[in-house]
């Protein structure tokens, strides 16, 4: 079965910072994409950051324009973990962020920038 873990959420004021992990397990990580998304009260959920399975050469990523030059998904295969390093937030950024991989999902972390 796989299970994922997140965690590093919580309350930050405006302009501030968060790292948000997600462990696995039941996997191999590098064999799957990574996805981070968020949902907002109100709002449909949205894909906030995905990275591709890890190779030996390159990876890839994709981010949400909101996030992008903010936001940085990196993964940990040794650690089958997966980062979601947040600078700059803004109260929009509030929401709960769930990691997905392999169909599963994290049971999600509550972000709340708030000054």
């Amino acid at each position: 079965q796989v299970q994922l873990v997140e965690s590093g959420g919580g309350l930050v004021q405006p302009g501030g910072s968060l790292r948000l992990s997600c462990a696995a397990s039941g996997i191999i990580s590098s064999n799957y994409d990574w996805t981070w998304y968020r949902q907002a009260p109100g709002k449909q959920r949205e894909l906030v950051a995905r990275i591709n399975r890890l190779r030996m050469l390159a990876s890839a990523t994709t981010y949400a324009g909101a996030v992008k030059g903010r936001f940085t998904i990196s993964r940990d295969n040794a650690k089958n973990t997966v980062y979601l390093q947040m600078n700059s937030l803004k109260v929009e950024d509030t929401a709960v962020y769930y990691c997905q991989v392999a169909d599963t999902w994290g049971q999600g972390t509550q972000v709340t920038v708030s000054s």
